[in-house]
């Protein structure tokens, strides 16, 4: 990324900073040099990825066809993907609006590496509303900002002026 995007914005000197975001970096913000393209080639790749990765599953599917190893070990397949990719989907939907627990998150990687279609597709919704993470990143920056402004407002006059107590 280049320095441009890790500036804070104009009026916050010394104030909070804006969290980068994956393919955004900090132009979510303002929604500002190049935004909306961003969003756009995020979605249509999100989709792209959605979609090579069906054609992938389909050829892994054929190739159980192929092996002969039984309609039950089809249906375990199949069962495995949609229920790993539906989990996948709500988490990675959820870790957009809050941070997810770090600990939960270790332990759902196996799970979420098997869903990845789900994953990949709720990129892609989230991608058609917003940056995905924005909405989180916009809430914690501004409760910063809030935080940073209440501090350094609290002092009005110089503290070694202080009269004394009677």
């Amino acid at each position: 990324m280049s320095d441009e995007h890790d500036t804070a914005p104009a009026g916050s000197e010394g104030g909070p900073r804006p969290e980068p975001l994956r393919f955004f970096g900090t132009t979510w913000l303002n929604h500002d040099q190049g935004y909306a393209p961003r969003r756009i080639a995020a979605a249509v790749g999100s989709l792209a990825a959605v979609v090579a990765s069906c054609l992938v599953l389909r050829f892994a599917y054929q190739g159980l066809q192929i092996a002969d190893t039984g309609s039950f070990v089809a249906v375990l397949v199949v069962a495995m993907f949609a229920i790993c990719s539906a989990l996948a989907f709500r988490q990675t939907l959820d870790g957009f609006s809050r941070r997810p627990d770090p600990e939960r998150q270790a332990s759902l990687r196996g799970l979420l590496a098997i869903g990845f279609v789900g994953s990949l597709l709720a990129y892609f919704v989230r991608s058609l509303m917003e940056a995905p993470g924005e909405r989180l990143h916009r809430e914690e920056y501004e409760a910063a900002r809030r935080q940073h402004e209440k501090r350094t407002s609290r002092r009005t006059r110089n503290p070694s002026k202080k009269r004394p107590r009677t």
